[in-house]
């Protein structure tokens, strides 16, 4: 079942263009992955669906309900967290839980006490908010987002502030969700590795516009073909450089070492090369790919250059 479909989506603020025909779609059971850099436009995106920005032009449903003429229905079947959680820091964790569960119909809140257990908040929850970290204040926000038992879920950069083991917990948290719950989850976020681990599908969108779609099966099988930037540590540095040019890699020496660009599939077969030389490698090291590099990489297949 579809529960969340952006049509030709635009939003112009003070003759600026923030949003340019952008189109997408959430399914029952999915987690999908909205991936940009900063500025590029999620959050945006994201308080559009919530109500939070009037449209310009184009169309948002959630549940079959249109955000502008049925406002209400389709805020019923939402849970949201936009940017940082809105909590009030003199109250606990508890008594904002129990304000926000005020504001829904009784018969669809879920046990207070039961939604900090599924958050691990369970035991801070009766501590007041001013005493929370940033990562325990994200705990308590998707716990908010969760009360009514919504059926779309639409988080805004929900790993702010968590530690590795509370970002593999969020995403455990979520994919039972989407399985057991049936729930869609729409999660904005400009760390690809995260959204690689977490989603079904990405969409990738950069100033305003959305510049790709792709299952996370696509992801990973293009990954060979990505271009990465290498270092070797070598005990032939000048010998590897001489090698690598004859291939016309771009390549140079840095830091004692050889750094090259190459796809990630044509690394092995120049590691035996290396090997078959004489040369030993004490050290192989891919470097940390950016956003930008993805961007390029997974769209247009350019190669990227030493940084």
């Amino acid at each position: 079942m579809e529960l969340l479909r952006i049509e030709s989506l635009t939003k112009v603020m003070k003759k600026r263009k923030i949003l340019d025909n952008i189109s997408l779609h959430v399914n029952s059971g999915e987690i999908v992955g909205f991936l940009g850099p900063n500025g590029a436009g999620k959050t945006t995106t994201i308080k559009m669906i919530m109500g939070l920005f009037t449209i310009t032009s184009g169309k948002i449903t959630v549940c079959g309900h249109d955000v502008v003429t049925d406002f209400e229905s389709a805020m019923q079947n939402v849970g949201g967290i936009v940017e940082n959680p809105d909590l009030y820091k003199r109250m606990t964790g508890k008594q904002n839980l129990e304000y926000f569960a005020s504001m829904y119909s009784k018969d669809k809140i879920r046990n207070i006490d039961d939604v900090a257990g599924l958050v691990k908040m369970s035991a801070r929850i009766n501590d007041k908010v001013k005493t929370y970290s940033l990562g325990m204040r994200q705990r308590v926000g998707l716990a908010q987002a969760l009360l009514h038992t919504p059926r779309l879920l639409v988080l805004d950069e929900p790993t702010n502030g968590l530690d590795p083991i509370g970002i593999k917990e969020l995403r455990d948290l979520l994919k039972y969700l989407a399985k057991n719950a049936e729930a869609g989850v729409f999660i904005s976020s400009h760390l690809l590795s995260e959204m690689e681990l977490m989603c079904d599908r990405i969409y990738i969108i950069d100033e305003g516009v959305v510049i790709g779609e792709k299952t996370i099966e696509q992801v990973k099988d293009s990954a060979e073909e990505q271009i990465f930037s290498y270092s070797f540590v070598t005990s032939g540095s000048e010998r590897v450089l001489e090698y690598l040019k004859g291939l016309d890699a771009n390549c140079e020496q840095r830091n004692g070492g050889v750094t090259v660009v190459m796809k990630r599939s044509e690394i092995p077969e120049i590691i035996r090369t290396i090997i078959g030389m004489g040369i030993d490698i004490y050290a192989v090291n891919q470097a940390q790919r950016t956003l930008e590099q993805d961007f390029i990489s997974m769209t247009t297949g350019t190669k990227t250059q030493i940084r």
